[in-house]
């Protein structure tokens, strides 16, 4: 072959180089564009609502009191977050509400508003806002000039948001909504003789049986069936990865190619890895709550299917990769073979099935939150029923804190135990 064809030949290499490198970009780059207009980005900003963002995120860490007048009789009631289990006895009230034939409610900052047959808002820097609801809608009367965006008034329903709190009127209510920063009856509802207590005079009462059992027993945030639902998840994750690890094992033999010489025997069982662990967990959850009714034994189950595929592969490649000169040690002292997988092959393998066990452990663990919320347990259902309210944003957070605690809790155990197990360091 002649120098000037090994030049063309090297010329055309560096072209076709050249020509994928520029290539690679080129069709990422259209891609990109692909998405950008698939995904209908340009009309994100159409339909994206600050408000919403703004009211979900005051949700997450603040509380509401509502202020209910039923307009048809004059009834007054007041109830946190507009629930039974946080409603005022009657004749109760904070100190911000003055119950009488005219009903005052200060929102602070000079913002008051009075009930009654005829509804007032008196607002700072605007004037006062008068409405009279009734069969022929809430007569609402505004100050003069321009309607300003946070006044959204129609013929039967007026509300007006501002910074000290919300004013919603319709013929048959009128509701106003004092928001406060904090989680409200966290620790004692209404109900509860410690509730608005101090620190000092709870420390004082003496009676820590009765604020430990008042506390527990919370209607409102129900942190017993909290803790057992946290309990619920762990333990789903605990028998579905130990569960697929005790079934993972002995079929790993079965598929190591230096243990099981037939070979349709290894391609079966690798087969089974690959159904197994190519279906998500998720898909295996839907099937199996089909099969075996909701509850946190089908999240177990769904989570070991899917953890024996990946196990059965991990430790059949660790198998394959043991030291024979072990074993043959064993061998020439007249081991049996199961003596020779007991000391020759297992001691080899440890230190990788504890380290991904313990991994996948700590994995499982968030996974069996979104698991317990489609078989109906664990702290996953709890989150789910909470997010479907659509109102009780501040017990989503409450529930992704725990989550979060519980992952973090997890990860410490599973280091220290993959420290103490296999390199002995218990520090």
């Amino acid at each position: 072959m002649t120098t000037a064809t090994l030049t063309l030949q090297a010329e055309r290499l560096i072209a076709r180089k050249k020509l994928v490198a520029l290539a690679a970009p080129v069709l990422i780059a259209a891609y990109l564009i692909y998405v950008f207009f698939a995904f209908d980005v340009p009309g994100l900003r159409d339909r994206v609502s600050l408000d919403n963002m703004n009211t979900l995120l005051r949700d997450t860490y603040s509380y509401k009191t509502h202020v209910t007048q039923d307009n048809r009789n004059g009834e007054v009631s007041i109830a946190i977050e507009g629930e039974r289990k946080g409603t005022y006895p009657q004749g109760d009230s904070p100190d911000w509400v003055k119950l009488g034939p005219a009903t005052s409610v200060d929102l602070g900052d000079g913002h008051l508003i009075t009930l009654g047959e005829t509804v007032r808002y008196d607002i700072p820097g605007y004037g006062t806002v008068t409405a009279r609801p009734g069969r022929s809608g809430v007569n609402a009367e505004l100050p003069l000039g321009a309607v300003p965006d946070w006044i959204n008034a129609s013929r039967n329903r007026i509300a007006i948001t501002t910074d000290a709190g919300r004013l919603t009127i319709t013929r048959n209510r009128t509701e106003v909504f004092r928001y406060f920063t904090g989680w409200e009856l966290f620790f004692f509802t209404l109900d509860s003789p410690f509730h608005d207590l101090s620190l000092t005079q709870l420390i004082a009462n003496g009676d820590y049986g009765g604020m430990w059992s008042d506390f527990w027993n919370n209607k409102m945030w129900r942190h017993a069936d909290v803790a057992w639902a946290l309990v619920e998840t762990v333990l789903m994750a605990f028998l579905g990865t130990f569960g697929a690890a005790i079934i993972a094992l002995p079929m790993g033999f079965l598929a190591a190619r230096n243990f099981t010489p037939l070979g349709a025997a290894r391609f079966a069982a690798r087969r089974i890895f690959d159904f197994l662990r190519g279906v998500d967990g998720l898909i295996w959850t839907i099937v199996l709550s089909r099969a075996f009714g909701p509850g946190p034994l089908t999240g177990s189950l769904a989570i070991m299917l899917t953890d024996t595929g990946t196990f059965g592969k991990i430790f059949s490649e660790a198998l394959e990769n043991v030291d024979d000169k072990q074993i043959e040690g064993l061998t020439s002292t007249g081991a049996r073979p199961l003596q020779r997988y007991r000391f020759g092959v297992i001691p080899q393998i440890t230190p990788i099935l504890l380290s991904q066990v313990l991994y996948y452990l700590e994995s499982n663990t968030r996974s069996a939150t979104i698991i317990g919320a489609i078989t109906g347990g664990g702290i996953g259902l709890l989150l789910t029923q909470a997010i479907i309210t659509q109102k009780d944003w501040e017990e989503v957070t409450y529930y992704i804190v725990l989550i979060i605690l519980m992952v973090m809790i997890m990860d410490s155990l599973s280091g220290w135990l993959r420290r103490r197990l296999i390199s002995g360091d218990a520090s």
